[in-house]
């Protein structure tokens, strides 16, 4: 008999790196060191319309392919605290005027099983996470802007 159940999800099925020419290696993460979740975002709209006074439509399309990466970790983590490092090391390197890394860095995001994938480009660490400080460890969410993200 055939089962009714389409793919099972597990995030342990999730591989990927950012690479940066600042920080040398790559910080490699998947499915585990603290990850809660990876959320990907595309900020262009591609496909909209004007309509005119008179009822008239016209369909405009929008290049662009900018988008946002959020990822979500325990504040203890390995990812933490490599991510961190990224971020300082291009926070210095522009302050003493050299931002040739600046929106240098690059992730790949897999899953193994549905074979699904995003290329981004241009990652621009926003800010430093909030973190709190409170009787039990919390996440922290890091927010990076991507010039590009492209689903594969």
């Amino acid at each position: 008999m055939a089962s009714s159940v389409g793919t099972t999800y597990s995030f342990k099925d999730l591989s990927g790196a950012l690479e940066s020419p600042a920080i040398g290696d790559p910080i490699l993460f998947g499915g585990y060191n603290g990850i809660d979740q990876i959320v990907v975002t595309n900020d262009t709209q591609h496909g909209s319309k004007m309509v005119a006074a008179d009822g008239t439509v016209m369909p405009v399309f929008t290049a662009g392919d900018g988008g946002t990466v959020q990822i979500t970790c325990q504040q203890t983590s390995i990812l933490h605290k490599a991510l961190l490092v990224w971020l300082n090391v291009l926070k210095t390197q522009a302050s003493n005027g050299d931002l040739s890394n600046w929106a240098n860095s690059t992730m790949l995001l897999r899953n193994v099983v549905d074979g699904s994938s995003h290329l981004i480009q241009g990652l621009i660490p926003n800010k430093i996470p909030d973190k709190s400080y409170a009787a039990q460890g919390q996440n922290i969410v890091w927010t990076l802007e991507a010039c590009s993200v492209t689903s594969l």
